[in-house]
């Protein structure tokens, strides 16, 4: 009987979850706002049946009474977040509202399938997180002063990213995270924040000459720092958020193709310099020839994607702990696996939603500051999500970033709540002053 259900399940589960993908474009096409929150209401109770499901699968394939009562916590955490923040926001973007929950209920899913300890920490991280990032549109809507401090933002990121560089933790090759008082976190999660907040206050203010070679200067040094820590995969973001800031910021080809030829230069460097690079390059090149080892991770990797076909295996019928890490930088491929190839191409396409209505919003900003925010903040996360699925598709070499809001990782998790309420704040504070504009006429 839990064959069948677990067969079935994920059928049903496919569906909804196409379905729910369908809606998310869809709403890109909606002019009317009462068809909008129509469509964004389907969602909600699609994600509720897609929640309901994998949890009917997992206590049936555990028995264990607690993924019932964590599943009844999961449900009253995503009734709260979203209704609280529709009474506090009436002029939310559900749409990304909606999009951040359906990202966190599959992380659940998938990580309570893995370890439900692990899935437990990430649940508290998340209500902990949705908490006190809430207060962020709050204070986006009320605070023009973030404009005025430009070398706040650049001073105390670059002093972390140094810290973590001369006594961080070591993993995998690369010094990624520092621990104060038991607790350890990854700065450079927090750090492309304030690096875009940056940016964008120093192309507010002028795009001269002079501002751009100083604003490059910095935003250079932040890069060396991450490569000497040989956090390339945070390093590739920040030079790629950056060169697209500067071309938007001064619509001038010139400055994007010197940018992309010295990146290209400093790829072919890193190569040259850093085993451990060299090493993932060769394993994306053949990983079959070592399979064993440096090839290991990938193979498993691709192995996972190939058996879960396009439907999946189904929860519990797949082997998704063989692959190193997959909580974090490998998370995709157990989702291909067990809830199948098209279950994880919606997922790309809801965050291609989220990335959509980032450039939406930031087209929508009139004054540079916030339009550049916006834009900036939007790269950094589709980056960001290319580089983790691309790695373990092997369509690029593996960077070991994780996927925003599915991987488990409370760094990755809090930083990503900060990017989505900076980005609602923008939209609230756009429609609030759209509402008063109309009010006056």
């Amino acid at each position: 009987m839990a064959n069948l259900i677990t067969n079935v399940s994920k059928y049903l589960m496919i569906l909804l979850i196409a379905i729910y993908t369908y809606y998310n474009f869809r709403f890109f096409g909606v002019g009317d706002e009462d068809q909008k929150r129509h469509l964004c209401r389907l969602q909600n109770v699609i994600l509720v049946l897609i929640h309901t499901l994998a949890y009917t699968i997992i206590y049936l394939r555990t028995e264990d009474e607690k993924a019932l009562m964590f599943f009844g916590a999961q449900l009253l955490f995503f009734f709260l977040y979203m209704g609280l923040y529709r009474l506090f926001y009436h002029n939310l973007s559900r749409l990304l509202l909606n999009n951040a929950c359906m990202l966190l209920s599959t992380s659940f899913i998938i990580m309570t399938r893995l370890s439900m300890d692990r899935a437990v920490r990430q649940f508290a991280i998340v209500v902990a997180a949705a908490a006190v990032t809430m207060i962020i549109p709050f204070i986006m809507d009320r605070a023009w002063q973030l404009s005025k401090i430009p070398w706040v933002y650049g001073s105390i990121g670059l002093l972390l990213l140094l810290v973590v560089c001369v006594m961080g933790n070591t993993a995998f090759g690369a010094q990624l995270s520092i621990t104060i008082g038991g607790f350890s976190f990854q700065p450079s999660e927090f750090v492309k924040i304030s690096f875009v907040f940056f940016v964008a206050t120093m192309f507010y203010r002028s795009t001269d000459f002079k501002t751009v070679v100083i604003t490059t200067a910095a935003a250079a040094a932040h890069v060396l720092v991450l490569v000497l820590s040989k956090d390339l995969g945070s390093a590739l973001i920040f030079f790629v958020t950056y060169l697209l800031m500067l071309f938007v910021a001064t619509n001038n080809w010139l400055y994007l193709g010197l940018g992309a030829g010295c990146g290209s230069a400093a790829a072919v460097f890193a190569y040259q310099m850093f085993s451990h690079v060299r090493t993932r390059v060769e394993a994306w090149l053949d990983p079959w020839s070592d399979i064993a080892g440096k090839g290991y991770q990938i193979s498993q990797s691709l192995f996972a994607i190939g058996t879960g076909g396009w439907f999946g295996m189904g929860l519990y019928q797949g082997m998704p702990s063989k692959i190193p890490v997959v909580e974090k930088d490998f998370i995709f491929s157990a989702i291909s696996e067990e809830l199948g190839g098209i279950y994880a191409l919606c997922l790309i396409l809801i965050c291609l939603g989220c990335f959509m209505q980032f450039m939406l919003i930031a087209v929508r900003m009139q004054a540079m500051f916030y339009k550049l925010i916006a834009f900036g903040l939007g790269t950094a996360y589709i980056v960001q999500v290319f580089l983790t699925i691309g790695g373990v598709t092997k369509f690029i070499p593996s960077t070991g970033v994780t996927l925003p809001f599915v991987s488990y990782g409370g760094s990755s998790i809090l930083s990503t709540f900060i990017v989505f309420n900076v980005v609602q704040g923008l939209y609230i504070l756009k429609c609030n002053e759209e509402e008063e504009e109309y009010e006056a006429e």
